[in-house]
């Protein structure tokens, strides 16, 4: 267990979400396992952690920019906060904010959401099945707090409504941002020959886009077609961790394998039939990209609070197409807004959600697509901050 919590811990300090000895996993079976035995939280996270019954706890300090981010968002929203990013709307559905740092108040908030923000700021989040369950929890808060920072900063400055304060942080935050990458991973070349040297270059992909930082934690999917037969990720699965953890789909149902794939297996499927010149496509959540998906300069859109749903508007971000569209076959499902945006596109965004990119021979691609299209998303971004006076 003490090996299993580092290693959380480490994920963590390796995605740039927590310093070294601020991420304190907590796991109880016979026995309460600590990855951090001198952790000044333990007492608290301990007690909560039992009040809960949970199998495995997580209280993290978050490293820069999210300890200024989540500062300035507890400023403003004091109770409660409420982003409007696909992963919260479907799995946090808000980030509930405690008064006080103590077992009683992180255990009344967890009772009613996967997470809680607490003075520190710290983030708290359990696992009833075991430490990934957190970890994953925290690191979608520290994405969503991410997205709407960035966001709010952005709508703010259109409708003249920034502080001193705010844009002290705004600085602070992008002082402490990592600068954009401009290298690229030498992936497998294809085609590819049969479905073992594709699941190659899958797990090898997948590895690279959790490395480079595009998704929210390890969130995504990716696939590979061969013949009538697509290759995909399973729901719920690790992109840096996907050995076992692909299904083989065949494009005429004959097979039950989709039970366990990918969410969005309709959606690739339905970018396969609209683009007969795709074979693979790689979907991550890139920050920025999101962050301009959910940008709109209409100060009386008759669809806000359900641009995802119902956006009439053809837009661009980072030269990509931005699509509205739900998680899922639903009628507003992206199976149904995503394949004709890539009919005739590389890389396409849908709103508040992703980005999903395509190749014609391998994931270099592919991946080139997802990672520039990031990088002229975050250029656009500071862009429109300039011109608007930030």
């Amino acid at each position: 267990m003490d090996r299993i919590l580092k290693s959380f811990a480490a994920r963590l300090a390796a995605a740039g979400l927590a310093g070294p000895g601020d991420a304190l996993f907590l796991g109880q079976d016979d026995a309460v396992a600590c990855n951090e035995p001198g952790h000044p939280d333990r007492d608290v996270a301990e007690a909560a952690l039992r009040a809960l019954q949970a199998s495995a706890l997580v209280c993290v300090r978050p490293a820069e920019p999210y300890r200024t981010i989540l500062d300035f968002l507890l400023t403003r929203h004091p109770e409660i906060i409420t982003p409007g990013d696909c992963e919260t709307r479907l799995f946090l559905h808000d980030l509930p904010v405690a008064r006080d740092f103590s077992a009683e108040a992180m255990t009344g908030a967890l009772r009613r959401r996967k997470g809680v923000i607490l003075p520190g700021p710290r983030l708290a989040a359990p696992g009833s099945v075991g430490p990934e369950q957190a970890f994953v929890t925290v690191s979608s808060m520290c994405f969503a707090a991410f997205v709407l920072f960035f966001e709010e900063y952005l709508d703010d400055l259109r409708h003249g409504r920034t502080t001193p304060e705010q844009r002290e942080a705004f600085a602070r935050a992008v002082s402490h941002l990592p600068g954009a990458r401009a290298d690229r991973p030498a992936l497998a070349r294809g085609p590819f020959q049969d479905a073992a040297q594709a699941r190659r270059a899958m797990l090898e992909a997948g590895r690279a886009t959790v490395a480079f930082g595009l998704v929210d934690s390890y969130f995504g999917n990716i696939s590979c077609k061969l013949g009538g037969v697509v290759h995909i990720s399973q729901t719920g699965s690790s992109l840096d961790e996907l050995a076992g953890c692909i299904d083989a789909c065949p494009l005429d149902g004959s097979s039950c394998a989709g039970l366990t794939a990918s969410s969005e297996l309709a959606a690739h499927a339905g970018i396969y039939a609209a683009d007969p010149t795709a074979a693979c496509i790689l979907h991550g959540h890139p920050r920025f990209a999101v962050i301009l998906s959910l940008d709109c300069d209409l100060p009386d859109c008759p669809n806000r609070g359900r641009c995802h749903l119902d956006c009439p508007r053809p837009r661009r971000a980072g030269g990509a197409p931005v699509v509205p569209g739900e998680v899922g076959t639903g009628p507003r499902g992206l199976c149904h807004t995503l394949p004709p945006a890539l009919a005739s596109e590389r890389a396409a965004i849908v709103l508040g959600h992703g980005l999903f990119a395509t190749g014609r021979t391998d994931f270099n691609e592919a991946f080139a697509h997802l990672a520039d299209t990031e990088n002229a998303c975050r250029e656009e971004y500071f862009r429109r901050v300039r011109d608007l006076g930030g």
